[in-house]
């Protein structure tokens, strides 16, 4: 063994060492200044202003078919070859949008002369981060796929709470006041049709569930006769007296289908529990100063309160709308019971189909979210 080792190596054994040295010091450069891939999705916004050549998958909604650097048609699709996407549905400033670059072997699939129901939906696409169309772009596509496609529940839009992360109290409430403000408002007209799609039974689509009730309700059987089904706003409009103008009177985030007779005799009481059996609503309660929902939709009430108080604060041209612990607020703009509706909230969690309204009122509607359904753990960061 000993003259083994001390034998002269032979040449071709030195060339070909050489060479394996040559070869791992390429591939440590190469592995060195290739673009890392995203592990997790970015934003579009974050995608505009990262321009670097890097690879990333970004997250973000079809809004329409670039053709030009700064016009992007949203009909009459002429190829299958780009993609607009955007942070918010229905985006239409070029500035807030990344043009996606399609590959051949994506275009059957998501472009939009071939796919038009694509507008609208969300996708995560994986490229190089470049211009395309002389404008931010995402080029020379490897996947692209359709957010939720899997099967599972919506997903927040990426970067949407950003400015929430973390904070706590009112700093937090401040935040997400600031992301949910100045939402796309409707007519309380309007509002008639935004609950057909937001609260319609999965079972039979011709139908909607009240919510107090869980009676599943033909969708044309709405109006102000008994048995018909109304508006209900869980903030009661006389709590600030805001009416029905566009503006919280209209906020699809606590409008919902209800039945005539049991909205009545909910009136407008603020939420407590006790009190006696109510007609047409099983596990309905009420008093002369409160009203309890039945247990699977505490939760529901409780997350649309904490929404409301703190999309409304007074900052424009609406009342500040605050929580107590009162069931005797009348034509203030509070509402109670702060303490009762935290128990609900955590008794009840957030449900799937608060998830799915939460996604249709933003992607269809309003453009805004409900950020308690979305992370249930900041009513008790900030009550």
């Amino acid at each position: 063994m000993r003259q083994l080792l001390g034998r002269p190596a032979r040449p071709a054994f030195l060339a070909f060492s050489l060479a394996l040295v040559l070869l791992a010091l390429t591939l440590a450069q190469v592995s060195a200044s290739a673009p890392g891939h995203a592990a997790t999705p970015i934003s579009v916004t974050s995608a505009i202003s990262t321009q670097n050549g890097s690879i990333a998958t970004v997250r973000g909604y079809v809004v329409g078919q670039p053709t030009a650097t700064s016009t992007v048609v949203t009909s009459g699709f002429p190829n299958d070859y780009a993609l607009a996407l955007a942070d918010a549905p229905g985006e239409t400033s070029t500035a807030r949008m990344i043009y996606v670059q399609i590959p051949t072997a994506f275009r059957s699939g998501y472009g939009l002369a071939s796919n038009p129901g694509l507008m609208g939906r969300q996708l995560d696409v994986t490229g190089t981060l470049s211009a395309y169309f002389s404008h931010a772009g995402l080029r020379n596509g490897t996947a692209f796929a359709v957010v939720g496609s899997g099967g599972g529940t919506p997903t927040e839009p990426v970067g949407y709470y950003d400015a929430a992360a973390g904070r706590t109290g009112t700093a937090l409430r401040s935040a997400l006041h600031g992301i949910i403000d100045n939402h796309t408002g409707v007519s309380y007209a309007t509002v008639w049709t935004a609950l057909r799609e937001t609260d319609e039974d999965p079972n039979n689509p011709n139908n909607v569930i009240e919510l107090y009730s869980g009676t599943s309700i033909s969708k044309t059987s709405n109006g102000g006769d008994p048995d018909d089904w109304n508006r209900e706003h869980t903030w009661a409009q006389s709590h600030g007296g805001f009416g029905t103008a566009t503006g919280p009177g209209t906020d699809l985030h606590h409008l919902r289908p209800t039945d005539v007779t049991v909205n009545s005799t909910r009136g407008n009481k603020d939420f407590d529990n006790g009190g006696s059996a109510v007609y047409q609503c099983p596990d309905c309660f009420t008093d002369a100063d409160s009203f309890e929902p039945a247990d699977n939709v505490k939760g529901d009430v409780a997350r649309m309160l904490f929404y409301m108080a703190v999309r409304y604060e007074g900052d424009d041209g609406w009342p500040n709308l605050e929580l107590n612990d009162s069931t005797s607020n009348g034509s203030v703009p509070l509402h109670g019971k702060i303490s009762v509706l935290l128990a609900w909230h955590a008794a009840d969690p957030v449900s799937t189909t608060e998830r799915r309204r939460n996604e249709i009122i933003y992607t269809d509607w309003q453009g805004n979210r409900n950020p308690f359904i979305d992370h249930p753990e900041w009513a008790e960061q900030i009550w």
